[in-house]
């Protein structure tokens, strides 16, 4: 880890224009990871970009984060000395935006996943006991000597409070607290990330919530729980996918439970399925089974088939 620090910091330090992305559909972790070395970057005097693929949609619950630096994919330039991937190291789930990694001088990858299909990248800067991609990126921007500013710190702890689950979460270590109380002293104010991320959202996500946990289902003799929400639920209540991130939190506080799951219905026979454990089962397996990964305690997947039948194949992990 820290040869890969030192020839990460080496890379970014002699860069030109770095451009920053993270996986199709960032969460707090990804999209923080990203604006934070895209920021740091910026203040360095480099051409900084962040990016994602399509559908490039930041979900609202990160309005407060500043997003100046993001763009489409298709606002890159064509010429890129370093391009640095957050938060995954699998070509797929980079969509629209991986055709600038192949054409980047040199690739870093700034993950804490254990990949399924390989990582791609030339520097791999991968820490799978970390946990939040934003924890690795903090030591890189400290090997860089690059300072926090007020919006680093923030996109940082975003990225820190969400993969740890408000730090309770087993990766939740020593490091992560130090590294809170630094971010702290920079200018984050937790009250203002807590609100927009946890206590915030459209009424409309009451009745979605309502009709997913009244679809809930518990197969008590392999301790799962499992529930689906359907792209009528969020057109009824004009909300989008990311407004409804939330609900696999609602699902998985059964205490009959060891393992939760909420399928969401994409269209074309397809769900994205999102995966919790309370430690006993490793859920990334699990996900793997379908081309998917993440944490030993949270992981997702996408699956093409019915309802039945991906949960029949989750039951029978779990059997």
């Amino acid at each position: 880890m820290s040869e890969a620090l030192r020839k990460a910091a080496a890379a970014l330090q002699s860069a030109e224009t770095v451009v920053t992305m993270g996986h199709i559909g960032p969460d707090g972790d990804s999209l923080g990871s990203m604006l934070a070395i895209a920021a740091g970057a910026a203040n360095a005097g480099k051409r900084a970009y962040a990016t994602f693929g399509e559908p490039f949609v930041v979900g609202k619950q990160f309005a407060y984060l500043d997003q100046s630096l993001l763009v489409p994919p298709t606002e890159v330039p064509e010429e890129v000395d370093v391009a640095v991937v957050v938060d995954t190291s699998v070509p797929d789930r980079l969509g629209s935006a991986l055709p600038i990694v192949t054409r980047a001088g040199i690739v870093i990858v700034v993950d804490h996943h254990l990949s399924q299909d390989g990582e791609l990248g030339d520097i791999l800067v991968i820490d799978t006991s970390a946990g939040a991609a934003s924890q690795v990126v903090y030591r890189l921007l400290t090997e860089l000597g690059w300072p926090l500013d007020g919006n680093i710190a923030t996109a940082l702890y975003t990225g820190i409070v969400t993969d740890t689950g408000r730090f309770q979460y087993s990766a939740t270590s020593p490091e992560i607290h130090r590294i809170t109380a630094a971010l702290l002293e920079a200018g984050v104010e937790p009250a203002v990330v807590g609100r927009h991320v946890y206590e915030e959202s459209p009424f409309g996500y009451l009745h979605v919530a309502g009709a997913v946990l009244a679809r809930a289902q518990l197969d008590a003799e392999r301790r799962l729980v499992w529930s689906l929400l359907t792209r009528e639920d969020l057109a009824e209540e004009q909300l989008r996918y990311e407004d409804a991130d939330g609900l696999i939190d609602l699902i998985r506080i059964a205490e009959e439970s060891d393992v939760a799951c909420l399928l969401r219905e994409l269209g074309d026979g397809k769900f994205k399925g999102s995966l919790r454990s309370r430690g006993r089962v490793d859920v990334s397996r699990i996900a793997g089974l379908f081309g998917g990964g993440g944490h030993h305690n949270a992981a997702g997947f996408v699956a093409e088939g019915t309802v039945e039948t991906i949960m029949a194949r989750i039951g029978a992990e779990l059997s």
